[in-house]
């Protein structure tokens, strides 16, 4: 299935791309692709590794020092439901606590490297290595749920673009995640029943067969999708190489002109904005030699939140050392695997941002939200919420760019800001974990964990939306 969605996705993009004049110049897709495959290696991949690295030397501390053992101990009734086929007592549960907690806690990438070591031990179980188990399934499930107690991170772009209040989020971000979360298990448990998302044996392809399906030809649905992709390249090359008014002729035509503008336009003013409130910030800051004192909600949370890694590595360090652990070198023993898993998903976070990057530069998503704004006006859903609806499986940085320019713009009220807020908090880059965690331990059939994954998504999305709608539309 990922194949099909991959290849759409890059295939919409560069021809999105050439109608609308991004296939070269300034605004290129082909350059915003380059810099995507840099980012997956140089912005992810490599920071990455030492985050890998630091986590698995704590969790193996943790372990040592019995604390994870307690942590499952206390938990098993819940996890011998969610997870049967995991043994009581395997190492895949004390990780898969760390980082469904962490998660829980807002410690965002934190949570990052502890689910990879859970998709390690979950693999060990896995007698299909080719096919994602039950197990690791409903494992993702929960974390493209995303269960959050603090939304810290939708909580301070509503500071930082001056919306007052960001605390009121926090209720409906947990009502939200909740439905979203118990939506993705129901999806993960029912559909693995199905015959169509059955566990399939894994493939074994000798050379004799490589050269035989290489050599079967171009099935007759292939030559028709080829033809049609011929096609519509010729009709975006004459746009390129023609005169620049056959393409202004079309967009005028269209209407697709107006709605660019409009975009880029609201754009430029929410990064002027932004820029303008953080110079404020800044000056007012610089003027008054005592800074006012936080509320006390936003001081217990800040301080909850900046207690959470110290209070782990403390218990982490202290039990261990307490019970006699060699705690230097146990946490080395524990890091060294961190670099291999960050280098082993290097190739999947490349062909998955370089394609995002495309599709997020090429202007698709305005020219959806503008073909879509009828439907969703009649279903109540606020049609300046669609670009970061749809964005926010895919990319984390492009949702953080789409919720700034919506926090940012005057012209929206207060219930559209707290609602994209709620909305951003309740959903995950449900494509980004399924890339990383599946490609750290290299599963090529992902059976219904993506359908899991947008089922989380939709559900809290719509509850976002329900919640903010019911919380704010009369504030």
């Amino acid at each position: 299935m990922l194949n099909y969605i991959w290849a759409t996705l890059l295939f919409i993009g560069l021809l999105t791309a050439g109608l609308v004049g991004r296939i070269s110049g300034d605004a290129s897709v082909i350059d915003a692709a380059m810099k995507g495959a840099e980012k997956a290696v140089m912005g992810i991949a490599l920071p990455l590794a030492g985050m890998m690295m630091f986590w698995l030397g704590v969790l193996r501390l943790l372990e040592k020092a019995g604390v994870l053992e307690a942590v499952v101990r206390l938990l098993s009734p819940l996890l011998r439901r969610l997870f049967p086929d995991v043994p009581t007592g395997h190492p895949a549960m004390s990780a898969m606590v760390m980082n469904l907690s962490a998660n829980m806690l807002g410690l965002s990438n934190n949570a990052t490297p502890m689910g990879l070591k859970a998709m390690g031990h979950l693999q060990e179980l896995n007698p299909q290595k080719q096919s994602a188990s039950n197990a690791m399934i409903t494992f993702l499930a929960l974390n493209t749920g995303a269960f959050t107690l603090i939304p810290m991170t939708a909580m301070n772009f509503l500071n930082a673009a001056g919306v007052s209040h960001s605390f009121r989020v926090i209720v409906p971000t947990i009502l939200a995640t909740a439905c979203a979360s118990v939506a993705a298990v129901l999806t993960a448990k029912s559909f693995q029943r199905l015959p169509a998302f059955a566990v399939q044996p894994d493939e074994v392809v000798t050379e004799t067969q490589g050269a035989a399906a290489a050599s079967a030809g171009i099935t007759s649905r292939g030559r028709f999708w080829l033809m049609l992709l011929g096609v519509l390249f010729i009709g975006i090359s004459a746009l390129e190489l023609g005169p620049p008014s056959w393409r202004q002729t079309v967009l005028e035509k269209t209407g697709l002109s107006a709605v660019l503008e409009k975009s880029a336009q609201r754009k430029a003013e929410a990064e002027k904005t932004l820029a303008l409130k953080k110079e404020e910030a800044k000056a007012a800051s610089a003027a008054t030699q005592a800074k006012p004192a936080a509320p006390v909600w936003r001081r217990v949370m800040d301080g909850a939140s900046g207690l959470a890694i110290p209070a782990i590595l403390i218990l982490a360090v202290g039990v261990a050392w307490a019970r006699g652990v060699r705690v230097y070198e146990e946490f080395v023993d524990g890091a060294k695997e961190g670099f291999q898993v960050a280098v082993r998903i290097m190739p999947y976070l490349v062909a998955m941002l370089a394609v995002l990057a495309i599709l997020r530069e090429s202007g698709a998503f305005q020219l959806l939200e503008y073909l879509l704004a009828p439907v969703l006006n009649l279903l109540g859903f606020p049609v300046e919420l669609l670009s970061l609806a749809l964005m926010r499986p895919l990319s984390g940085s492009g949702a953080q760019g789409i919720l700034n320019e919506i926090l940012t713009r005057p012209d929206l009220s207060e219930m559209v800001k707290f609602t994209a807020g709620i909305l951003y908090g309740s959903t995950e880059t449900t494509f980004y974990v399924l890339t990383v965690y599946f490609g750290s331990v290299g599963i090529r059939r992902f059976r219904h964990a993506l359908v899991a994954g947008l089922t989380a998504d939709f559900i809290g999305m719509v509850a976002a939306v329900f919640f903010g709608r019911l919380l704010f539309a009369f504030a």
